[in-house]
């Protein structure tokens, strides 16, 4: 069983793939309890999570949904014997949130991010001044003494996207007006537009801005990020920010609905040399002004 009763995120990405390929081949939990000599309670619970397939559930279930690939049966053990491998950012579990320690895991995870921001410059992207705004003007009070530890894990997070082995290929799209207009005080908004710059110049971070001039497109849903876990881009869970969090959808509908607006979104934003263009434009102004 997961550690502590309660499903990790990689024990639910595990069950939601076996689900998705049970469905795909159109078979009902009972059969395939019948398939692993167990009791259709033991499949929805591998399904939702709350306990970890053995490998040889795994490899029977993959032979009964027809998906005979070696290189899914591994990744899908793996998986399952990472379950609950802990991780760095479980040191800081008693002052985090329980989703927002689910969507480290998957970031950590991931092989591919893609992020898209309507109203904030992406945490992956904050510099600590900006983090620390955003933080401590939460709806949701912040005690002080949690500010210095919540800018620890936002920092170490960020290791994700440097150029290193293990590191993730990000792609962040931003919607225009967050680049314009300084939500926090202005050195602190050109700093952060200087440091996006030059994180944008990493061979595995693509920034683009979304021009007020798309017009309806900015009006996609609030903030979401995806994220894939295999050499392809494929689209494997989605986490949406909320008020109170976030919350991770692993539904298929669900997945290729977001992937299809990212995709939206990207080809409607402005293309990478143009975007950098015009933060160095918007950074430029704000300068002047400030003079």
């Amino acid at each position: 069983m997961p550690a502590g009763g309660r499903p990790t995120v990689r024990s639910r990405r595990l069950g939601a793939t076996l689900k998705r390929y049970r469905l795909a081949a159109k078979l009902d939990q009972p059969q395939a309890a019948e398939v692993i000599a167990a009791s259709q309670t033991r499949v929805s619970r591998i399904e939702t999570g709350h306990v970890t397939a053995r490998p040889i559930e795994i490899r029977e279930m993959l032979k009964a949904y027809g998906v005979n690939d070696p290189e899914i049966r591994k990744k899908l053990e793996d998986l399952a014997k990472n379950a609950n491998r802990r991780g760095w950012w479980l040191e800081h579990a008693a002052h985090l949130r329980a989703d927002y320690l689910d969507h480290i895991c998957l970031e950590d995870d991931a092989t591919f991010i893609r992020e898209w921001q309507s109203t904030l410059i992406p945490g992956l992207l904050q510099i600590p001044a900006y983090a620390e705004a955003v933080i401590t003007s939460a709806p949701a009070f912040v005690a002080a003494d949690r500010v210095p530890k919540l800018l620890k894990v936002r920092d170490d997070r960020q290791a994700k996207i440097e150029e290193r082995e293990g590191a993730a290929n990000y792609t962040a799209i931003i919607w225009e007006p967050v680049i314009i207009h300084a939500v926090v005080e202005t050195e602190v908004h050109q700093e952060q537009l200087t440091y996006m710059l030059e994180v944008s110049k990493r061979q595995n971070v693509t920034l683009q801005v979304l021009p007020i001039s798309a017009g309806i497109k900015a009006s996609m849903p609030s903030a979401f990020s995806c994220f894939s876990f295999d050499e392809e881009p494929i689209v494997e869970a989605v986490t949406l920010d909320n008020l109170r969090g976030s919350s991770i959808l692993e539904a298929a509908e669900d997945l290729t609905a977001y992937s299809l607006a990212f995709d939206q979104l990207r080809s409607a934003a402005l293309a990478p040399e143009a975007s950098r263009r015009l933060i160095r434009r918007v950074l430029r102004s704000s300068k002047e002004d400030a003079k």
